[in-house]
């Protein structure tokens, strides 16, 4: 079988809601989230889509594709859908509710409504009849698409040991078909995101048109405004068969294959949830025994699956599905199928990007300073359990050496101390008792101090009343001018408390210079203010002088005038007689 799936239509990330937590790496016990940037990416080739990312992601940075607007197109277009529902889906709604589910899936269009359980009976009789013909080989049920991934990608060698038998959701939606035609439209709802991925499986290609979880067909029955608490109650189609609607729960594929008290058998064992899964791996690695092993990848099965939002605990959820068993009257053993019901699986095996080898490892554990196995602290928060593992990641590009916590705190601290240190401030840090823990270079050039200072009350350097004031609870901030007559400097002082630490700081600024500054500079203003007041006296002075010698000059410039005057006034009567006199001579003459 070839299970090459686009898988990046599936599950993807919101990266402007990604923040560099490393919880889903952490809750990924295959590791198929990869780092880059500080933000996480699903490695499409290495996801099962258990969606267990999904569930973990605090921030809601993670999500799946949802098919809602697809099966509404279906409906919208009267076209002949039906729809098959995962038998898991009555641990979610109450009785009340089941017995209206029918009726609203009706109402929304489907033409036919039917549980996916039909089809987990046959599923169970040709795993049963399989393992039969096994041997003495391991078997390994194949209804979970989860654990078929799992084994496929990460164990390819145990791929033989998977019974060919295919899933409930493919039998019946192959039931469908056969009923149907190929024109009808169907559609499968699970508590599962991997049967996204399972229907598109090449082999199955053009049997399920759309595959939406529990929590889609909810906000489908919201959009469309149905209430189930006004329709009535109904049926659906089909009945399922025996114990087949037991599938979603442990021991129900071999209850339902007729074996069950199988779980008190050593030769078959039902398994749900990774951690349980991988240990019967490794025992089936080691002993290759015949084992008959029934896995469901979530925990307590289906009824976990990444696709259901419930307000009920894992427990109500069984005993609600185990009520609505019970509930139903005992169904007669169907007719046998002549529809196919085997299948095959493949070697997908995860090849690493890289040839890693020891050096290269021993060089990425010393970029975060890990030069001894005492350095590796193994304590998981990059979501790797060995310092060593996260290091093969980093090589196979899954990872970032970044994401070494305790190493990023150091170097954080580094940076921080390197920033105290040659801080041109003075900096001191005072614990609970008022003694010295830590100072800095300009601190110990101000006070004129050492390192064997450490441990001893700050009242050997200076007064410490401010820090009694703090010590006192009567104030959480000192701001201050000091002069330290002593150290012949000048500070402003600055004293808060830590009290998670009970730690007092005190950050001391040399002022001295600027004081001295501040002195000249007022004395030159007063020796420029004086000049000015002088040479304003002197303009006046000046002013004066010239008001007074100008007086003078129109004094005498006015007596000139009127000697001028006075002069040609004369002149010109002189002038006059002289003229007549001629005139009169003239005259006599004559």
């Amino acid at each position: 079988m070839n299970s090459q799936i686009n898988e990046s239509r599936i599950i993807f990330t919101n990266k402007a809601r990604c923040t560099d937590c490393y919880r889903c790496v952490r809750s990924c016990p295959i590791k198929a989230i990869g780092i880059k940037d500080g933000q996480a990416y699903i490695a499409q080739n290495r996801c099962v889509l258990c969606g267990n990312c999904i569930k973990e992601c605090p921030q809601n940075a993670r999500s799946y594709r949802k098919d809602i607007d697809l099966v509404k197109s279906f409906l919208n277009k009267g076209e002949m859908v039906a729809i098959s529902i995962a038998p898991s889906f009555a641990a979610i709604f109450t009785s009340w509710e089941i017995e209206r589910l029918p009726s609203a899936l009706r109402k929304l269009g489907f033409g036919y409504v039917s549980e996916t359980a039909i089809g987990a009976y046959y599923s169970a009789q040709k795993t049963m009849a399989l393992a039969a013909r096994a041997g003495d080989s391991p078997k390994l049920c194949s209804a979970c698409p989860a654990f078929v991934n799992l084994i496929e990608r990460y164990y390819p060698a145990l791929t033989e040991y998977l019974i060919h038998a295919v899933s409930p959701m493919i039998v019946h939606s192959k039931m469908i078909r056969e009923k149907f035609g190929a024109d009808a439209k169907i559609v499968f709802a699970g508590p599962c995101i991997a049967k996204k991925g399972e229907a598109e499986r090449p082999e199955f290609a053009g049997l399920i048109d759309a595959v939406i979880t529990f929590d889609e067909l909810k906000e489908l029955l919201s959009d469309s405004d149905i209430d189930l608490g006004k329709l009535e109650a109904s049926d659906f189609n089909d009945k399922p068969a025996g114990y087949s609607a037991l599938y979603p729960l442990s021991g129900g594929l071999l209850k339902t294959g007729g074996k069950p008290d199988a779980n008190l058998d050593p030769q078959y064992l039902s398994v749900t949830g990774y951690e349980q899964i991988a240990e019967i791996i490794k025992d089936i690695q080691e002993n290759r025994s015949n084992l008959f092993v029934e896995p469901l990848y979530c925990t307590m099965g289906c009824i976990n699956g990444a696709g259901i939002s419930s307000e009920k605990n894992l427990f109500e959820r069984r005993n609600s599905l185990l009520s609505y068993i019970q509930s139903r009257p005992a169904d007669t053993i169907p007719e046998e199928t002549t529809l196919s019901l085997s299948t095959g699986f493949t070697n997908q095996a995860i090849t690493p990007v890289n040839s890693i080898t020891e050096e290269q490892i021993k060089q990425i554990l010393r970029k975060t300073n890990k030069f001894t196995p005492e350095d590796e602290l193994n304590c998981g928060t990059c979501g790797y359990s060995t310092c060593r593992d996260k290091a093969i990641a980093v090589l196979n590009g899954m990872a970032e050496s970044e994401m070494c916590l305790p190493y990023m705190r150091r170097a954080a601290e580094q940076r921080m101390d390197k920033v105290i240190q040659t801080s041109p401030n003075g900096i001191v840090i005072l614990d609970e008792h008022l003694q010295i823990l830590h100072m800095n270079l300009s601190f110990k050039r101000m006070f004129r101090c050492s390192e064997s200072i450490y441990g001893k009350p700050i009242s050997y350097l200076i007064d410490p009343d401010d820090f009694e004031q703090l010590a006192a609870g009567n104030a959480d901030l000192i701001e201050s001018d000091i002069n330290f007559a002593k150290y012949d400097i000048t500070c402003h002082q600055k004293l808060y408390v830590i009290k998670e630490e009970k730690q007092y700081i005190g950050i001391y600024v040399d002022i001295t210079t600027s004081l001295a500054d501040k002195k000249q500079l007022t004395s030159l203003r007063s020796e420029t203010l004086r000049k000015a007041e002088e040479l304003l006296e002197h303009q006046l002075t000046m002013a004066q002088q010239l008001a007074k010698f100008l007086g003078d000059s129109t004094a005498r410039g006015e007596e000139l005038v009127e000697n001028l005057m006075k002069l040609t006034e004369d002149t010109e009567k002189k002038r006059n007689q002289d003229k007549n006199q001629w005139l009169k001579n003239i005259y006599t003459s004559k």
